[in-house]
């Protein structure tokens, strides 16, 4: 699959842009954000978004199971993710120190923040249930993902 992953990132850029084109909601670009990424990449187990509110992420819309709802900024994946304004790859999640475990099937991650203008708004959160799911064709492909969202949403800003 690694070979075809670029391809299947500027596939998933093209269907993003058009699925944000015209469209000003947050929560209605987040939700289909997540819901093409959960369905467009293989052996994800979860795909979301959380938002920043003052000091710690909170649950957006995603695609999987339930999740924990409140993530303080520093702790896990997501928090450590928005503290250092990027990108975070995990391939075991066992092995990462003070991991949030939401869902015990989890075994890696990635997390990338949205960053607008220097400020950190929230992570794009993702996890499989297989160790060493994601390189950095995937966090690389990702970031893009999370570019056009970020830039989507500064073109219609409220």
């Amino acid at each position: 699959m690694t070979a075809n992953k670029p391809e299947l990132y500027r596939d998933l850029s093209r269907q993003l842009s058009a699925l944000l084109a015209g469209e000003r909601d947050l929560i209605a670009n987040a939700a289909n954000t997540a819901a093409l990424i959960y369905h467009g990449l293989p052996d994800l187990n979860w795909a979301g978004f959380y938002f920043r509110a003052d000091a710690e992420l909170v649950l957006g819309p995603f695609q999987g199971k339930p999740a924990c709802v409140r993530i303080p900024i520093g702790t896990g994946v997501c928090g450590t993710a928005a503290e250092r304004a990027a990108a975070v790859l995990v391939a075991d999640v066992h092995d990462f120190p003070g991991h949030i475990a939401c869902d015990p099937n989890s075994r890696s991650e990635l997390v990338v923040p949205l960053v607008n203008a220097g400020r950190v708004s929230g992570v794009l959160d993702l996890d499989s249930p297989l160790l060493g799911r994601f390189d950095e064709i995937d966090r690389e492909g990702c970031e893009q993902l999370v570019a056009l969202f970020v830039e989507h949403r500064r073109q219609f800003p409220g």
